[in-house]
């Protein structure tokens, strides 16, 4: 990051020029964009902040099921939106919701800020993103309080995500489609060759039909 930001200025450019920076929430990642680049905003991406309600989520689940609250093998129904079950993990869900679990509340709260990002003005999304703030840190539900105090920590990042809503998922698409070059020739003997490779997987490179 240092060497890029001495590359844009050396025509005239400066690093203020850079707003937003996509990265992930890795504490080197952060550090590597903040140096070179102060202005710069860190949007916190909407996967990172779903897999921190994840794991609290799951959190509650061991607790009640080592209570025998009939939650065992229910880990991954909870982690999807209830739309996407097949049916009958659909029904089974709402059985199990019926019985008034700690689970089910903590789903609700997790399914709530996933409603957070279908806003399309950022007002509204941070707004709502307030208002769930203070559900989650009052839920009585440790594990919710827990995963909401640490989304306060990374609040400007997911307000500039909800402004900005750029991704690193077409960086991650590329690397997969490199990796996967690399897999299928079981490793290349030079970089030069590596290179040659990534360009025609991930260039778009407008190749000759014909000699």
């Amino acid at each position: 990051m240092a060497a890029f930001a001495g590359h844009l200025a050396a025509p005239g450019g400066t690093p203020a020029q850079v707003t937003p920076v996509c990265c992930d929430r890795a504490p080197a990642s952060i550090r590597g964009v903040e140096a070179p680049l102060p202005p710069a905003a860190l949007p916190c991406d909407r996967d990172p902040v779903l897999a921190i309600l994840n794991r609290a989520v799951d959190e509650v689940r061991r607790q009640e099921a080592r209570e025998g609250a009939g939650l065992k093998a229910t880990r991954y129904r909870w982690r999807k939106n209830p739309e996407n079950l097949p049916g009958r993990q659909r029904a089974a869900l709402r059985t199990v919701k019926r019985l008034d679990l700690q689970t089910a509340r903590a789903s609700q709260v997790q399914l709530a800020l996933r409603r957070c990002w279908t806003f399309a003005s950022p007002q509204g999304a941070a707004r709502s993103l307030t208002r769930w703030s203070c559900w989650a840190t009052h839920s009585q539900l440790a594990p919710l309080a827990e995963a909401a105090r640490t989304l306060k920590r990374h609040w400007d990042g997911i307000l500039a995500f909800l402004r900005s809503r750029i991704t690193n998922g077409i960086v991650e698409g590329l690397t997969s489609k490199i990796k996967t070059a690399l897999k299928r020739a079981y490793g290349f003997k030079t970089f030069a060759t590596y290179r040659t490779i990534i360009y025609l997987v991930a260039g778009k490179l407008e190749l000759p039909t014909r000699c």
